[in-house]
């Protein structure tokens, strides 16, 4: 029996050593597999805490950043996406980054302490003190909470909204792939409470609203099925924002009613209820002669239409005086009718009562964001400062949409009471430091007042939207915002308005002479077909005179240059009929175009002669630019235009500096168009040469098929040095293109004589050196050297000096290398051996009887 117990052991053993690899290999496998499975399970229930922070399933504890509560407000996400909140979070900091306002450059002392890097860029970019001192004003108010009211209750009978705390409906089961409420999901990680998040689903126009996992909060239109009911003690999770209230738990969530009925704009009416007969309606255009762009020159049409007011003696048209209208905005001078006045007047005859604006038709919270309604806005010195964050009132649906809008006479006369009721005057509150007020003001009242029924979802307007070219942040230079803008209907546009005529649609925007008159005859053409050949053989008819200047305008003021150039003008029109002059007095500076081109500018000027009685001597001018541009022979009509001005329109492709005027601190644009049949892809250099015949900057333009037409901005540290500076266009480091222009000196400093000293800052200034590196200059420099350097000497030498006494004749000098006196006319002398301005066919004061102010009346 021993040697058995002993025999088995020895084979044990024996086992155990021919094994011990293989068991040693399964022992380490087994070690593997279950750190394998830590690591896994570890990942997936950090992937699941975070699936369920963003989709709505789970909640963290408060992070160091539960205070940022707009940074957490960027959340807007559906319950199945996930996000990636370090990026929000840094971005949240990077926007929030505190800076100090240097309070050296302010002769007050500010209200308040603040560091918002919004405000503080405000205040720094503001040039009057005034300007400084409103914006700090406003942001000390919005940072102490008094700017806005926190409340705004509505005043529309059938959804007022919750009056103390929301309408629960209990606690229910929600489903990850299938949430109760779908509309819209938001995560308030330091503040949800049922108030807040039932406030903020009424602000959005939801019914319901829903708090889930402390922290989150959805809204939605359908009220949950009693089948998805749990026991209260289900939603057991505590607010973030109040501990006191349950606020859901996982997959559980608490439901309450926002006090709102589900909103449906009404019908309009197209034909009379039978045996109703209808009285027509009265209709008032109103035309306003204010803005904040700085083409609606406000003097001058009021001016205008004061004289057309008193032409018509049957008193249909009345000129408003005073400046306390709280609004008159419902058709632009861009709109244009599209349906004749019957038909419009018996259209608005069947819908008395009812108010015609025109919805986002987004989500509103996005819509919110979109159009800056979460921001405080400051308007001064002709530009709307962005000052820093705000929260809209509670209590109240928040909409918006167009600004075109047309409303009942009931309605006006209740926004524009002298003494409005608490919901107009809180809104009022708000929408003054609103960026675009017009665009959402009347549509708020509208949701939130006794006129909630009267609402119609369409603003009676066709808009030529055409986003890609319309949103191009090109208003930066008078609003601290991107936005987007329609853009001009043309010719090839008509089919889009022919295929109005069986909806209610009566105007379409924008219109605009100077880009294509001829949608505007066709319109007129197609309404009124009757008068057709009257029309067309009217004199006048294809021709179109637009005002840039005239000398009774107080405001806005008139570009500096444009002054100069229109006032050296007119002196040189008098040389050239050698009239002995010593004063000549600039009266108006007009656009003239001609069967939809653009044929230059109309100067009208006056002089007075001190001879043996006084005399006045007036005439008018037809001048137009030079187009100093030339190009080699190789790439004869391979470019169609070169062209370098100002104010250029992104959107419709063109300058809007009619007179081409440039001065030392403007900021000039090229635009081309090159020829469809040019070899492409292609590389273009621009070179930029200043008076001294110096690189002062170069420019790269990749021509490809789609892109031939275009423009560049360059980027010159400094303000520009006054007088004719070159431009080359260069391929493979051939000259195929130069052209020249004209930056000239400034006889008028904010439409005032220019003084000495001022006048040798401006027009004396020089640039020492540029930001073009030596290897540049001499890459470039056989062509520098094709500057002529007699033009460089005498600039340096000779008109430098001239400051006093001969500044006009500088000026002069430059100015008629760069334009043409073409035609000129006599308004009032019988001496002048000149054509009279009235039997012309192109001068501002000849017939234009399209035009005729008898028509109106």
């Amino acid at each position: 029996m021993v040697m058995t117990k002993n025999h088995s052991i020895s084979r044990s053993s024996s086992c155990l050593r021919k094994y011990r690899i293989l068991f040693v290999f399964g022992i380490t496998v087994l070690c593997v597999q279950i750190y394998l499975a830590h690591i896994f399970f570890g990942l997936e229930i950090r992937s699941r805490r975070f699936s369920r922070l963003s989709s709505g399933e789970d909640s963290s504890q408060p992070t160091e950043d539960e205070d940022l509560s707009k940074g957490l407000r960027q959340l807007k996400l559906p319950p199945d996406k996930t996000s990636n909140s370090n990026k929000i979070l840094q971005f949240q900091r990077n926007r929030t980054t505190r800076i100090k306002l240097d309070r050296k450059s302010l002769n007050f002392t500010p209200s308040c302490e603040f560091t918002g890097r919004e405000a503080v860029s405000a205040v720094t970019r503001a040039q009057s003190q005034v300007c400084k001192q409103r914006i700090v004003n406003v942001t000390c108010l919005n940072q102490q909470g008094l700017l806005y009211p926190e409340r705004i209750q509505s005043l529309c009978p059938h959804s007022p909204g919750f009056i103390d705390k929301p309408v629960s409906l209990g606690c229910f089961k929600d489903d990850k792939t299938l949430r109760i409420l779908s509309g819209y999901y938001h995560v308030f990680k330091g503040n949800n409470s049922p108030e807040r998040c039932t406030f903020l689903c009424l602000q959005s126009g939801y019914l319901y609203a829903g708090t889930e996992y402390s922290v989150e909060c959805f809204c939605g239109m359908e009220k949950p099925s009693q089948l998805k009911r749990l026991p209260d003690s289900s939603c057991n999770m505590k607010c973030s924002g109040n501990p006191k209230y349950s606020c859901g738990g996982y997959l559980t969530i608490n439901v309450f009613w926002t006090g709102i009925q589900k909103f449906k704009a009404q019908e309009a009416r197209n034909m009379s209820i039978d045996g109703e007969n209808e009285k027509p309606a009265r209709i008032a255009y109103l035309l306003t002669v204010n803005g904040r762009a700085s083409r609606q020159r406000q003097d001058y049409l009021y001016r205008e239409m004061l004289e057309v007011e008193k032409s018509c003696k049957t008193n249909n048209i009345k000129v408003a005086r005073g400046e306390n209208l709280r609004h008159a905005s419902i058709w632009g001078e861009s709109d244009f009718p599209i349906k004749n006045n019957a038909q419009l007047t018996q259209f608005l005859s069947l819908n008395k009562g009812m108010n015609f604006v025109k919805s986002h038709g987004r989500e509103v919270q996005r819509f919110i964001t979109k159009q800056g309604l979460d921001k405080t806005f400051v308007e001064c010195e002709t530009r709307m400062w962005r000052i820093g964050d705000r929260k809209l009132p509670d209590g109240i649906q928040i909409d918006g949409g167009s600004d075109w809008v047309a409303l009942s006479r009931d309605f006006v006369e209740y926004v524009a009471n002298p003494n409005p009721d608490t919901l107009v005057t809180d809104l009022l509150k708000v929408f003054k430091y609103t960026l675009l007020p017009a665009e959402s003001f009347f549509h708020t009242v509208l949701r939130n007042s006794k006129f909630c029924n009267t609402y119609i979802d369409n603003n009676l307007h066709v808009t030529n939207w055409k986003r890609k070219l319309g949103c191009k942040c090109q208003y930066k230079a008078v609003v601290d915002w991107c936005g987007c803008s329609p853009n001009d209907f043309k010719l090839e546009d008509f089919s889009r308005i022919r295929n109005t005529i069986d909806r209610n649609l009566f105007f379409a925007r924008k219109f605009e002479s100077i880009i294509d008159q001829r949608i505007i005859d066709r319109v007129e053409e197609w309404l009124y077909s009757e008068n057709l050949n009257k029309t067309v053989n009217a004199k006048g008819y294809d021709a179109y005179w637009q005002s840039l200047y005239h000398a009774a305008d107080l405001s806005p003021l008139t570009d500096d240059a444009q002054l100069t150039v229109s006032n050296s003008l007119a002196r040189l029109i008098f040389h050239k009929l050698n009239v002995n002059y010593k004063d000549v007095r600039l009266l108006e500076t007009t656009a003239y175009f001609k069967q939809n081109q653009f044929v230059g500018i109309l100067i009208l000027a006056e002089v007075t002669l001190q001879q043996q009685t006084v005399q006045q001597k007036r005439i008018e001018s037809l001048v137009y630019p030079r187009h100093n541009f030339s190009t080699s022979r190789e790439w004869l009509g391979k470019i169609q235009s070169l062209s370098v001005n100002t104010d250029y329109d992104q959107k419709e492709k063109t300058f809007r500096n009619l007179i081409g005027s440039i001065g030392p601190y403007s900021y000039p644009v090229l635009s081309y168009e090159f020829d469809t049949g040019i070899t492409t892809p292609q590389n273009l250099s621009i070179l930029w040469v200043d008076p001294y015949g110096r690189l002062a900057e170069v420019n790269y333009i990749q021509l490809e098929e789609m892109t031939l037409t275009g423009y560049v901005k360059p980027q010159f540290n400094e303000h520009l040095i006054v007088g004719t500076w070159h431009l080359f266009l260069v391929a493979d480091s051939l000259l195929v293109a130069k052209m020249n222009f004209l930056v000239t000196p400034l006889a008028y400093w904010k439409n005032k004589k220019i003084d000495p000293e001022r006048a040798k800052e401006v027009n004396n200034a020089s640039v020492d050196s540029y930001h073009i590196t030596e290897e540049m200059n001499k890459k470039w420099s056989h062509l520098l050297n094709s500057v002529n350097f007699y033009e460089r000497t005498t600039h340096m030498t000779d008109n430098e000096i001239k400051i006093n006494s001969n500044l006009d004749q500088w000026i002069d000098k430059l100015v008629q290398k760069h334009y043409e006196i073409d035609k000129i006319c006599n308004v009032n002398d019988t001496e002048l051996k000149l054509q009279k301005c009235i039997n012309t066919y192109w001068s501002s004061l000849s017939p234009d009887t399209k035009a005729d102010i008898n028509n109106l009346c």
